[in-house]
C-alpha cells in the first residue's frame, strides 16, 4: 500500500494517502450530508451539511492517522523500525520493518491503536457535551457525536481477535506467551483472520440478497480484504521462519558481470545483454566501487534513439537507493532492507567492493530447496523485550488502525487497520 499524496513527516516517520482514500471520503460526505444529518438536524441549508460532513470527514482521517501514529510511536520505543504511515480505502498502514522481539511488546504495539482509538472517541464525547451545554448548534454537536461513536466502532472492530488486525496481534501476543512459539501463535492469529473474513464475505453475500446492497458490499469487500491479507502472513511466516538462520553468502550469485558507469546503453547491449543473457548488471567505477545498478527494465525503458548517447549512470539506480548486505548477514534481515526497493535485488558488498547479488530467482531457488538444508530447527525466542531479535519470525503487521503490506517473499511489515 503505496502513497500517492505526500503528506510530509510526523515525528520523522514519512505520512502519506493513497488515491483510493478519496473514495472513503466522497462515501462519508454523501452519506453524512445528505443522508444522516438532515434526517437527525433537518430545516438546515444543503451547504451546512456539506460543511459539516467534510469537517466530520477531515477529523476521522486525523482519527485514523492519530491510530497509525500511535503504533510507530510505540514499535519506535522497542526497537521496530518505521517506514511510514499511508491511509487507503480501508483505513491505514503503518509499515514496520522488524519484529517484537517479546510476547510483551507485541502487545503494547498492537494494542495502543484501539487504546488510542478509544481515548479520541472520549475526548470527541467530551466535546459533543460541551457544545449542548453552551447551547451551540445541534448539527455542531451531532458531527461530535458521529466522531465519538465511530472512533470507538473502529477500535472494537480492530480488538476483534483476528489477524492482520489489531487483535489479532493481541491474540498472537497471548499465544506467544502462553506457548512459547512465535510461529505457532502467528499462524493460529492469521488462521483466525481467514476464519473472520471468510465470515464477514458470507454475511455480505447475505446482505446483498436481502436487499440491502451497499451495505452487504463493502462487508464483502472488508471480508475478501481480511482473507488474502490473512493467507499472505501466514505464508511469509511459515517463509521466514524456514529462511532462519541462512547467511546472504549462501544465497547470493557470486562474482557478477560489471560494467562502467561511463559505459552507454548501446555498449552494455551489444557486450553483455546479448551474450550473457542477465537481468541485472551492477555498476563499478575506476577505484573498484560500487557505482549504481542496471536493470533490463531500466535497459528498456531507454528511447533506442537515445542508446549510444546515454550513459549506464544516468539510468542506474543510485547505491544509496540500493538495498546492501555483508555476507555474514542473515537473509532474513536483507529482505526486510529489500522491501518496496526500486528494482527488487540486493548488492552484497566487502569493503565497499561488490562480493555478489541477491535476486528474486536468488530468494526464489532458496525458498524450494529450503527443505534439503541441513541446519538448526527454528526455535523462536522467549524472554524480556531487550532479549535478542530472532530474524525470520512471522509479520508484526496488519489491518488494524484503520486498514495491511504486505506481499511475497520480499515484503514491509505492515499494520493495517479496517475503517
Amino acid at each position: 500500500m503505496r502513497s500517492s499524496i505526500s503528506l510530509g513527516r510526523i515525528g520523522g516517520v514519512p505520512v502519506g494517502l493513497n488515491v483510493s482514500v478519496l473514495v472513503i471520503v466522497v462515501i462519508l460526505v454523501v452519506g453524512l450530508a445528505f443522508g444522516r444529518f438532515p434526517i437527525a438536524f433537518p430545516g438546515l441549508p444543503t451547504a451546512a451539511y456539506v460543511l459539516a460532513a467534510l469537517v466530520s470527514a477531515v477529523l476521522f482521517l486525523a482519527s485514523l492517522l492519530a491510530h497509525e501514529l500511535a503504533h510507530a510511536i510505540v514499535a519506535r520505543r522497542h526497537d521496530v523500525e518505521v517506514t511510514g504511515i499511508t491511509l487507503w480505502l480501508l483505513g491505514g498502514v503503518a509499515q514496520l520493518r522488524g519484529e517484537p522481539r517479546s510476547p510483551g511488546a507485541d502487545l503494547r504495539i498492537a494494542g495502543v491503536g484501539p487504546l488510542t482509538s478509544v481515548v479520541l472517541g472520549g475526548l470527541f464525547a467530551l466535546v459533543t457535551w460541551g457544545v449542548s451545554a453552551v447551547g451551540g448548534p445541534a448539527l455542531v454537536s451531532g458531527m461530535f457525536g458521529y466522531l465519538a461513536a465511530v472512533n470507538v466502532l473502529l477500535a472494537v472492530f480492530n480488538l476483534i481477535p483476528a489477524a492482520p488486525l489489531d487483535g489479532g496481534r493481541v491474540l498472537r501476543a497471548f499465544l506467544w506467551a502462553r506457548w512459547g512459539d512465535r510461529l505457532r501463535a502467528a499462524v493460529a492469529a492469521a488462521r483466525a483472520g481467514r476464519v473472520f473474513g471468510y465470515t464477514l464475505i458470507v454475511l455480505g453475500f447475505l446482505n446483498l440478497v436481502s436487499g440491502l446492497g451497499f451495505q452487504g458490499l463493502w462487508l464483502a469487500l472488508i471480508g475478501l480484504f481480511l482473507v488474502n491479507a490473512a493467507s499472505a502472513e501466514e505464508q511469509q511466516t511459515q517463509i521466514d521462519a524456514a529462511l532462519h538462520g541462512i547467511k546472504v553468502a549462501e544465497v547470493m550469485s557470486r562474482h557478477p558481470i560489471t560494467a562502467h558507469p561511463g559505459e552507454t546503453v548501446a555498449g552494455l547491449i551489444d557486450r553483455l545483454v546479448l551474450r550473457h543473457h542477465l537481468s541485472t548488471y551492477p555498476l563499478v567505477d575506476d577505484d573498484g566501487r560500487f557505482a549504481g545498478l542496471v536493470t533490463l527494465g531500466r535497459v528498456r525503458a531507454v528511447d533506442p534513439g537515445r542508446r549510444e548517447v546515454t550513459p549506464l549512470r544516468e539510468i542506474a539506480c543510485p547505491p544509496p537507493d540500493v538495498p546492501s548486505a555483508r555476507p555474514d548477514d542473515l537473509l532474513t534481515e536483507l529482505l526486510q532492507r529489500m522491501s518496496g526497493s526500486a528494482d527488487g535485488r540486493a548488492v552484497v558488498l566487502d569493503d565497499g567492493r561488490i562480493v555478489g547479488l541477491v535476486t528474486p530467482s536468488d530468494i526464489s531457488r532458496t525458498i524450494q530447496t529450503v527443505d534439503l538444508r541441513a541446519r538448526e530447527p527454528y526455535r523462536t525466542p522467549r524472554g524480556a523485550d531487550l532479549a535478542p531479535h530472532a530474524p525470520g519470525g512471522p509479520p508484526a503487521g496488519g489491518p488494524t488502525s484503520g486498514g495491511p503490506s504486505s506481499s511475497g517473499t520480499i515484503r514491509s511489515t505492515g499494520r493495517r487497520d479496517a475503517a
